[in-house]
């Protein structure tokens, strides 16, 4: 098997490509970053017995795929990420991330290629005690990344007959890669504790609920789909667990017991409480539960080293 990897260089892209050498049928697989972040430390000893080819290419640019020929599968992981800051970029973040989905779309199309997708959870703004993918009542994006996530999930409905894919609305990533950044909340919590800074806390989310994802339930979701050649046109949430954020902060104080708290207001999120269903899932035959508390572990000792002692 032949695939392109979308992404390569990010968060979930480098640690998939770290482990590609776990999924047999993979043969060789193509790599593709436009370097933004210039996360170039994402394709240092990648740990693999594949053939690996990597080529920086901006995909927004039209025909950008063209050069590429017998690709059984594209896993699209490449998109302007952020939702909090996505407010402050939204024009930029529309254009870039349609105009790839669009393309990487039409190449699918024409090439008769199959799709791995990635959505977000975060398509959900209403507050309900368990969401199922089908609950279209409770879908309603809170930032600009979330509702272009929307958008993706329409635009590869639209195409519903011409091409395989599959969909799925990721919880948010717990967990260390080459490509990790610190923009979301339990990466940031992390970053924060391990630095002896204080951990930055909307005032009314303390006992709400959020889906998360492991990285290694992440990459679970991507194997299942080429093992089992899983492309079924539909869309499904994939998370290892839903956890208060008092109840990250309590792992974290597990393995940091200084960590310290300070809480603010915000006008983003603060009446959104939901727990997210992973059945539909689970009734296909994958089971994600992987312990955040290992990923929680790992993020912290990144940092062990450093001691804010004068």
């Amino acid at each position: 098997m032949k695939i392109i990897i979308t992404g390569a260089c990010g968060h979930i892209g480098s640690y998939l490509v770290d482990n590609l050498f776990k999924i047999k049928k993979i043969k060789h697989a193509i790599l593709l970053d436009n370097f933004e972040t210039q996360r170039f430390n994402s394709l240092f000893n990648i740990k693999n017995n594949k053939k690996i080819s990597f080529f920086p290419i901006d995909l927004t640019k039209k025909n950008s795929l063209k050069k590429f020929n017998n690709i059984d599968l594209i896993i699209h992981c490449a998109s302007l990420t952020n939702a909090a800051a996505s407010f402050s970029t939204k024009k930029v973040m529309y254009k870039n991330n349609l105009e790839v989905m669009k393309n990487v779309i039409s190449f699918c199309v024409k090439k008769k290629t199959k799709l791995i997708h990635i959505s977000t959870t975060s398509v959900y703004g209403r507050e309900a005690n368990i969401i199922h993918e089908n609950d279209t009542h409770l879908i309603k994006p809170q930032s600009p990344y979330a509702d272009i996530k929307l958008l993706e999930e329409r635009m590869l409905n639209n195409v519903n007959k011409k091409i395989k894919y599959s969909s799925f609305r990721f919880g948010t990533i717990t967990g260390i890669s080459k490509g990790m950044r610190f923009h979301t909340a339990v990466n940031k919590f992390c970053f924060d504790a391990a630095l002896n800074q204080k951990i930055t806390i909307y005032k009314t989310a303390l006992n709400q609920y959020r889906p998360y994802l492991s990285l290694r339930d992440a990459f679970k979701v991507f194997k299942f789909c080429i093992d089992n050649n899983f492309y079924k046109n539909e869309t499904y949430n994939a998370l290892s667990g839903n956890f208060s954020v008092k109840e990250i902060i309590k792992i974290i104080k597990k393995f940091k017991k200084d960590a310290k708290i300070t809480f603010i207001n915000s006008p983003i999120m603060n009446k959104l409480n939901f727990k997210i269903s992973k059945k539909k899932l689970e009734t296909e035959g994958l089971f994600l539960n992987s312990n955040i508390d290992i990923d929680i572990k790992n993020s912290l000792n990144l940092f062990k080293s450093i001691k804010n002692e004068m």
